[in-house]
């Protein structure tokens, strides 16, 4: 088992000695706690962000360019809208719009709500942004899962043919420090047979049995290291884990982009949104921010 040099807010990849398995790991601490705790989120529309956020890190990770993978979902439910925009960097940002009356009436029972319940009848979404010169490419699925795994495993059977197994889990834990938020997610993809592998069939039927038997206390127990969460699962045949990426919640928002938005309205949409200080002030919805710009919108602005 190779040793890692990071022990949280990371996504690696793994691979089993000898079986035509690839897999991803994610655990995210201080990352996702910040994220989760920009809004004041009722804890079952925090949890579905949650796993947003673990799917895109899993997901984004395997791309082999610089850019972007958007994981989003949307529907009619008390949630509308959850989105992770996630870059290869590492760097991430994460939002829900939601009615908390209605969240809270479908909190009301032993289960906590999950995907579907959330999110009613919708679409699944990923997106990927290779870039201002390039083609973005958008794979939809509907919402049938209860969870975001379920989603995205349907997602690659669908979109990819791709055999996919996914697991999420989102939390808070109490290490000392009082309750803090934390995420993490195992993805493994079966490696289509060829002429040199011969079938995969029985490796990946086995691979998943494994893979089953991660708990979701495991997944975001900040004292289980990855390695070790790993070598519990697959410690007969090795399992080899690759030099992480770290993760980082980072947003996108900035004044210069706040001005140019703010430059798509005309003049008399401007002057309504103009306070009695001289001011507009635009809220980012990802980070929470507050951004306030002269109405003439000249290049230096007031935070």
């Amino acid at each position: 088992m190779t040793q890692i040099s990071l022990t949280d807010d990371l996504v690696a990849t793994f691979q089993i000695e000898g079986w035509p398995v690839r897999g991803r790991l994610a655990r995210l601490g201080p990352a996702i706690h910040d994220v989760l705790t920009r809004h004041d989120y009722p804890e079952p529309v925090a949890n579905l962000l949650g796993e947003a956020c673990a799917l895109a890190a899993l997901v984004g990770s395997s791309l082999k360019f610089e850019g972007r993978l958007i994981v989003q979902a949307q529907g009619d439910g008390p949630v509308t809208f959850v989105v992770c925009d996630y870059d290869t960097s590492g760097a991430f940002r994460g939002y829900c719009r939601f009615d908390a009356e209605r969240v809270a009436a479908v909190s009301q029972g032993f289960a906590r709500p999950g995907a579907r319940t959330l999110l009613g009848d919708g679409l699944f979404i990923m997106t990927v942004d290779q870039g201002a010169d390039m083609d973005r490419y958008q794979g939809i699925t509907q919402i049938e899962g209860e969870t975001l795994a379920l989603c995205a495993e349907q997602y690659f059977a669908q979109s990819e043919q791709v055999p996919t197994r996914v697991r999420l889990a989102v939390g808070q834990v109490d290490i000392g420090q009082g309750p803090q938020w934390r995420a993490g997610g195992m993805m493994i993809q079966n490696i289509a047979a060829d002429e040199a592998r011969g079938s995969t069939e029985d490796a990946w039927f086995r691979a998943q049995a494994l893979f089953q038997t991660t708990g979701e206390d495991e997944l975001i127990d900040p004292q289980i290291a990855a390695e070790t969460l790993l070598w519990r699962l697959f410690n007969e045949d090795g399992v080899r884990l690759f030099e992480p990426l770290a993760l980082k919640a980072a947003c996108r928002c900035s004044e210069e982009r706040i001005a140019v938005v703010l430059d798509s309205f005309t003049a008399e949409e401007r002057a309504d949104m103009v306070e009695p200080d001289g001011r507009i002030r635009v809220t980012c919805e990802y980070c929470s921010r507050v951004y306030a710009l002269p109405a003439g919108l000249p290049e230096d602005t007031v935070n």
